[in-house]
């Protein structure tokens, strides 16, 4: 990668900020008619606001305009404001090289639009600069918000959103909004495992930030959409689809260090007995997706039952569904409900799956013998599949109590293992 940071220098005469508290990126790519104004209302902002020491860095991804002329001339002009130069395009590409050789102590970005309601900037960094929370976004999804934009750009907008929330079980509002923050830290943690050079940065930055346990802070915006955005919608679509896909092999296969991050930079792990009324942290979570996961095993084992039923009878039947049904509902609860993640203890907890199980197909099982011996002439009819159905709602409770307190058990931060210290 071609970077020709001359223009960051600082001019004979002229005072620079050394070691900023913050440096706010501004990514642009061909922006000669917006980026002067742009980046003089940001200056002017930040100097009457700010409380802080800061750098405004503007990122000219491989512009072919004005826009280089204009920030070479702005960064003379302003002594927070330096010009970087890339020779290829890509805004996490500009963000990757400006934060990775920032000396602030937190990094962020923002639009050269400024569709983002400056007001909002102080509130999105503050709790970085005092150690709160690790990262910082502005969100235009939450009730706090208000947002003028067309009706497509809301649809694409919250469906990508909901999308993240299906595929990669993300808990953020908003992946796209073009205003975030981040400590220096974190980052030379997270960047350099951060593949996207484009428009998907944002949400593979989080997402590991997310699956590593740092605390993000989310600030609601108010947001007005540029008319002149020339962000080619369908192919940001199809790249954000492509690293989805890419970013969700890389947590299955457990390629992505986060279990190694979470040691490095999550915060320890709450008391189980720190919670309100003594109610461990995460149960009502955890049920309605353990009760999700069940409706669809349940359902799966009565269409197997059936399936199977006439050709092995009615316990053999039961056992090769339930056993199926088993697995797929431990490999499941195990990544969702209880948020394990990678191969590590796969089998040992598969094995304590089926220990469970058998308990489960002692309850199903007795219920279809019960039911032949004191209604045999119940046969094929709902009355079986009401006992299966019975029985397998006493198995799923016992389940969510065994998989709980045993096999995916809460480990305190008392008896967790010292995290081993490396040299990023």
């Amino acid at each position: 990668m071609s970077v020709d940071t001359s223009e960051t220098e600082p001019k004979p005469g002229r005072p620079r900020p050394a070691h900023p508290v913050l440096d706010i990126a501004v990514p642009v790519h061909n922006e000669e008619k917006d980026l002067e104004p742009s980046i003089r209302r940001l200056h002017a902002h930040l100097l009457s606001e700010l409380p802080y020491s800061f750098r405004i860095t503007i990122a000219d991804n491989a512009s072919t305009d004005a826009t280089q002329a204009i920030g070479t001339r702005l960064a003379e002009e302003l002594p927070a404001v330096t010009l970087m130069r890339l020779a290829e395009k890509g805004r996490g590409r500009a963000l990757r090289t400006v934060w990775s050789s920032s000396d602030a102590q937190v990094l962020a970005y923002c639009d050269v639009d400024l569709s983002t309601d400056l007001a909002a900037l102080l509130p999105l960094v503050a709790p970085l600069i005092s150690g709160h929370s690790d990262l910082a976004i502005g969100t235009r999804l939450s009730r706090g918000s208000r947002v003028v934009r067309g009706a497509k750009r809301e649809f694409i907008s919250r469906g990508y959103n909901v999308l993240l929330h299906r595929t990669l079980a993300t808990r953020f509002s908003d992946a796209q909004c073009g205003f975030k923050a981040i400590r220096a830290d974190v980052a030379r943690r997270l960047l350099p495992l951060v593949e996207d050079t484009s428009w998907f940065f944002d949400t593979e930055m989080l997402v590991l930030a997310e699956r590593s346990d740092l605390r993000i802070h989310e600030v609601p915006v108010d947001w007005i959409d540029d008319p002149d955005s020339r962000v080619d919608i369908v192919a940001t679509v199809v790249a954000d689809l492509r690293g989805i896909a890419r970013l969700g092999r890389a947590l299955m296969t457990g390629r992505l260090p986060v279990a190694h991050l979470r040691h490095q930079l999550g915060r320890s792990a709450l008391r189980a007995d720190a919670g309100a009324a003594g109610v461990p942290p995460g149960l009502p979570g955890q049920l309605a997706r353990f009760a999700v996961i069940g409706a669809v095993s349940t359902l799966s084992h009565l269409a197997l039952y059936v399936l199977l039923r006439g050709t092995l009878g009615p316990l053999a039947a039961n056992l090769v569904a339930l056993l199926v049904t088993a697995v797929a509902n431990t490999a499941a609860n195990r990544r969702l409900t209880f948020g394990v993640r990678g191969r590590g203890s796969v089998a040992v907890h598969q094995f304590q799956g089926l220990v469970v199980f058998g308990l489960g197909l002692a309850l199903t099982s007795g219920a279809l013998a019960a039911l032949e011996a004191w209604a045999p002439t119940a046969g094929r009819g709902g009355v079986e599949i009401l006992a299966l159905v019975a029985a397998n709602a006493t198995a799923t409770v016992l389940r969510f109590v065994a998989f709980r307190s045993w096999i995916f058990r809460t480990r305190r931060a008392d008896d967790a293992p010292p995290a081993q210290e490396t040299s990023a």
